[in-house]
């Protein structure tokens, strides 16, 4: 049995731990448990069901990929255009690597967020929003302009989806894959120039 006390964090790791052994669709609280040395009830003191544990793992792989964007999305000593192409710059690359690295578990994920549209959904919107915030500032230094930074937000997401959604992970190992969406970044960056 396990010594020290057990918490959420230990939990959700233990969790992708077996996910990533199992997969989804075998994987249960009770191998979680297990793998922790715990009785099951130990971890439903944590997480009432095991949608709640499968929808917290979700809800922190997701963490994961949107804190070190929001700390780009704050930083004020990039310009707002060199921001904008960090930030989709990060985002790819982290998101590429995850899915070379470790693709059964990028697999693993797909099918959570799938089950779980409410911690995606929220994810999508951090990440507008972090675009808004760049987006703002733009506007602010001249760099930008935008009728609508929020509109103008989720404009520029959609139009990277290539980039970013998980449906399009095929696309990212081809060749060329960072120079297009450098091109990408261009066009959108120009786009927003005040003329």
């Amino acid at each position: 049995m396990r010594s020290g006390p057990l918490d959420a964090e230990t939990i959700l790791a233990a969790t992708e731990d077996v996910l990533r052994r199992h997969g989804p669709a075998k994987a249960t609280v009770l191998d979680v448990a297990r793998a922790l040395g715990v009785s099951h009830a130990s971890v439903y003191r944590h997480f009432p069901s095991k949608a709640a544990l499968r929808e917290a793992v979700t809800r922190r792989w997701l963490g994961r990929a949107r804190d070190p964007l929001a700390a780009i999305a704050a930083d004020p000593r990039q310009a707002p255009p060199e921001r904008l192409r960090t930030w989709f710059t990060t985002l790819f690359t982290a998101k590429r690597t995850l899915l070379s690295e470790d693709p059964e578990l990028f697999a693993t994920y797909r099918v959570l967020t799938a089950e779980h549209s409410s911690a995606a959904a929220d994810h999508v919107t951090d990440l507008i929003e972090q675009l808004r915030v760049i987006i703002t500032d733009g506007v602010t230094s001249g760099d930008f302009t935008s009728p609508d930074p929020t509109a103008t937000a989720r404009t520029v997401f959609d139009a990277t989806m290539a980039y970013h959604h998980p449906a399009h992970a095929p696309e990212w190992q081809a060749p060329g894959a960072e120079a297009a969406l450098e091109a990408v970044c261009a066009l959108l960056i120009d786009g927003l120039r005040p003329r």
